[in-house]
């Protein structure tokens, strides 16, 4: 005979596989997050040369949206317009420079090589005579590590053909952006939702003037910090006044860095002519910088972005490490508009959380009103 069957007593649950459980949405969820914020990192890792491209090219844009709305002040003409005319103006000024001083500079670029080469013999044989065992070579090999550890989008900007190419496409975005700039925020604000586009617009237009105040110190700073470099040098005799002014000019647009590069090389060319045509110059150097640190920076970028200095240098040397050249001379920028996205983030946040709290004290309010008015009708009923 066949034993009879044992109830089954089993009680079927819901799998690991099952996606309408609540519990494993939720965990999927969040695996999804953290997969596709790895992939996201990862992505802009690869994508370092294109995106930190793609900043320059929004920061070049807002130096272009600043002139044209400066010359809009003056001259009431479309925007398209005034912005020919400030690419025009600056084109001009470029190829002026390039060709009326072009040969001059380059032969004042050879000079200062092997100006360099001898003074820094000059400071191995001294730093020899103190017991020191320095060398020239220690210090150009220094010099490629340093170049060197600039991270691989530096590979890629160093050659000539990279720079042009870059620098090229730069300047098209750029003049892109700066023509008609309404049209990609609101491209950007359309994948967003319709709560959050008000705050993005805001954001956005915060952004861009803090960029257009920090570039317009940055470009007042390189213009005072060149031309008053290339006067007072020429003025007292220095050896490649002309060099040395633009140089100066140019390593501004790197606040600390680019100070200290130009002041060595300006320290170095002095001290070659004599030792009071080096003292000289250090007098010259500390007074260009001290203008610029003291009254430009204070009057026009430190009023519209405040950043530390100390968090300036720290970005310059993170970007420069991951970056290459780009992230070094992008990092300023990059930091100022991450602390404007931080600051009205956290305003946001501010104003969200008193709104709760207000919301929740009137809820309260009512409630105990309501209390009361039960406690009222309670109390006024006829005893049985």
């Amino acid at each position: 005979m066949n034993e009879p069957e044992e109830a089954d007593d089993h009680i079927e649950s819901v799998g690991p596989t099952e996606l309408y459980d609540p519990v494993l949405r939720t965990e999927f969820k969040r695996a999804l997050v953290w997969l596709g914020t790895a992939l996201a990192i990862g992505v802009a890792a690869y994508l370092a040369q294109p995106i930190l491209l793609i900043i320059g090219g929004i920061v070049v844009g807002s130096m272009l949206d600043g002139g044209t709305r400066l010359l809009g002040r003056v001259m009431p003409a479309p925007r398209g317009i005034r912005l020919a005319i400030v690419v025009l103006a600056a084109t001009a000024f470029i190829l002026w420079t390039v060709f009326r001083m072009g040969s001059e500079l380059s032969a004042q670029a050879s000079s200062l090589q092997e100006v360099m080469l001898v003074q820094m013999e000059a400071a191995g044989d001294y730093a020899r005579s103190l017991g020191f065992a320095f060398k020239p070579q220690d210090l150009m090999g220094f010099a490629d590590q340093a170049f060197s550890s600039l991270g691989p989008v530096t590979a890629a900007v160093t050659s000539f053909v990279g720079a042009v190419a870059g620098l090229s496409m730069m300047l098209v975005l750029a003049i892109f952006f700066a023509a008609e700039p309404r049209l990609y925020e609101h491209g950007l604000a359309w994948m967003l939702p319709m709560a959050e586009r008000e705050h993005f617009y805001g954001t956005m237009e915060k952004i861009g003037w803090t960029l257009r105040r920090l570039m317009a110190g940055r470009l007042i700073g390189m213009a005072v910090e060149g031309i008053g470099t290339w006067v007072l040098l020429f003025a007292g005799g220095v050896p490649m006044a002309a060099l040395l002014g633009i140089l100066t000019g140019l390593l501004a647009f790197l606040p600390n860095i680019g100070a200290i590069i130009s002041g060595a090389l300006i320290i170095l060319v002095g001290f070659s002519t004599s030792t009071e045509t080096g003292l000289y110059a250090l007098v010259v150097y500390l007074i260009v910088q001290g203008i610029d640190g003291y009254v430009i920076v204070p009057m026009v970028a430190k009023r519209a972005v405040d950043l530390a200095p100390a968090l300036v240098l720290g970005a310059q040397i993170l970007f420069g490490t991951l970056f290459g050249l780009l992230g070094l001379a992008l990092a300023d920028p990059i930091v100022a508009m991450l602390k404007v996205f931080l600051e009205r983030r956290s305003s946001r946040a501010k104003q969200r959380a008193a709104e709760r709290r207000a919301a929740i004290r009137k809820r309260k309010q009512r409630e105990a009103v309501k209390a009361e008015l039960a406690a009222d009708s309670t109390g006024s009923l006829p005893a049985t």
